[in-house]
C-alpha cells in the first residue's frame, strides 16, 4: 500500500495516548529499539532513520531504547538532529553489578545525553542484575540527584520485582513505571505487582507482548520449530517461555482461539494479543519491536486502537490459559528470569 494512503488511513483512527508521570504524554504503542542491538538482522542506519521518520509522522512518537542496545541512543541522536520532532525517548541505565559511585552513574547518564542529543532524558529506566548487591539503592540515589539537576525528567525501573520495588518506595524514591514482560501467555504482573502499583500509582510498560513474533498467523498450524528454525534472539527466548508455559500443542490451541477472535474483529492475532494487555490495569503502553530498515508494522499496529475485546473474547482466551502452568510458580515474580 502506498505510504501516503497508509498515512491517511492511520490518521482516520484516533491514536491512543496516555499520561505517564502526570505530565508526559506518550503513544500507548511504543517503538522498541532492542532489535538494533544485534541478533535480529543487519541494521542500515540511513534506512533506520527513514523508518523512524515514518513512525513519527504517523503518530508513533514514543521510543524505548537502552544504553546496551548497540547504536540505539545514537540513532535517536541523529534522528533528533535531522528534524526537531516532538517525540519521547525512554532509555535505560543497565550497569554491571558493583559499587555505584556518583561519578560512575553520572558518567553513563552524561554519555546517554550526549548520544541522544538531548539535555534531559524523558524517562530513565534503571535495571539491576543482582539483588544480593544492594548497590542499586546507591545508584538510585545518584540518579535522583541527576533528576534534581534537570538531566532526567522521570525515573522508572526495568525488570524489578515487587519485593525490591517496595524497598525502593520505602526509601523515598519516586518511581513512575516498571518495564516488565506481560502477555496473554505470561500474566505474572497480575499476581502481586499490579495490586501494589494501583496503591502507589506506578504504571507498567509491557514488553514481550507478542512473544517476539510467535503471536502471529505465521506460527498457526505449523510443526514445533527447532532452535535452528528460529531466526532471531527474541524468538529463541520466547520459545523457551512457551515451553515453560505449557508447550507447543497448548500454544497451538491458544493461537487457534486468537485466530478466530481476530477474524471476528477483522484484525491480526498480534492486534488481539496487544489489545488484551493494553486493557489491563496500570498498563500505560505496550512496546512492539521496530525492525528499522528491515520490516515495518505501522499499519497493522494502528488497528489496535480501534479494537474492543468483549467478554466472550476474554472468556475464550481464559479457557485456554487456564490449562497452562502458572509462570509465577515456575519462574517467580517479574524479572526473576534474569536473575
Amino acid at each position: 500500500m502506498n505510504y501516503f494512503l497508509k498515512r491517511f488511513l492511520i490518521q482516520l483512527t484516533i491514536m491512543e495516548k496516555t499520561i505517564l508521570g502526570n505530565d508526559l504524554e506518550i503513544c500507548r504503542i511504543l517503538n522498541g529499539m532492542w532489535q538494533v542491538a544485534g541478533g535480529h538482522g543487519q541494521i542500515d542506519s540511513q534506512l533506520a532513520i527513514q523508518d523512524m521518520e515514518k513512525y513519527q509522522k504517523l503518530g508513533f512518537t514514543t521510543w524505548d531504547l537502552a544504553d546496551i542496545y548497540g547504536p540505539a541512543e545514537s540513532l535517536i541522536g541523529n534522528f533528533n538532529k535531522k528534524d526537531k520532532y516532538n517525540f519521547q525517548a525512554f532509555t535505560k541505565f543497565v550497569p554491571n553489578p558493583g559499587p555505584m559511585s556518583n561519578s560512575i552513574v553520572t558518567y553513563y547518564i552524561e554519555e546517554s545525553l550526549k548520544k541522544m542529543n538531548v539535555k534531559c532524558i524523558d524517562l530513565l529506566q534503571f535495571h539491576w542484575w543482582d539483588y544480593q548487591d544492594s548497590s542499586y539503592l546507591d545508584a538510585l540515589q545518584h540518579l535522583s540527584k541527576l533528576q534534581n539537576e534537570g538531566k532526567i525528567k522521570h525515573l522508572g525501573l526495568t525488570n524489578f520485582d515487587t519485593e525490591r520495588i517496595k524497598i525502593i518506595i520505602e526509601k523515598g524514591f519516586k518511581i513512575i513505571s516498571n518495564q516488565v514482560q506481560f502477555s496473554i501467555l505470561d500474566q505474572r504482573p497480575e499476581k502481586i505487582m499490579i495490586p501494589f502499583f494501583v496503591k502507589y500509582g506506578i504504571q507498567i510498560l509491557s514488553y514481550g507482548t507478542l512473544l517476539g513474533g510467535f503471536f502471529s498467523e505465521k506460527y498457526l498450524n505449523v510443526d514445533e520449530p527447532t532452535r535452528a528454525d528460529l531466526s532471531t534472539a527474541s524468538l529463541q527466548k520466547y520459545k523457551n517461555m512457551i515451553d515453560m508455559w505449557g508447550g507447543w500443542q497448548l500454544f497451538q490451541e491458544l493461537l487457534k482461539v486468537l485466530n478466530i477472535i481476530s477474524k471476528k474483529h477483522d484484525c491480526s492475532i498480534a492486534n488481539i494479543a496487544t489489545r488484551f494487555i493494553l486493557d489491563k490495569p496500570q498498563v500505560a503502553g505496550v512496546i512492539i519491536g521496530a525492525r528499522l530498515g528491515i520490516t515495518e508494522h505501522m499499519e497493522d499496529n494502528n488497528k489496535v486502537f480501534g479494537l474492543k475485546l468483549d467478554q466472550d473474547d476474554i472468556s475464550s482466551i481464559s479457557a485456554i490459559t487456564s490449562k497452562s502452568n502458572d509462570l509465577f510458580d515456575v519462574i517467580g515474580d517479574c524479572g526473576d528470569e534474569y536473575r
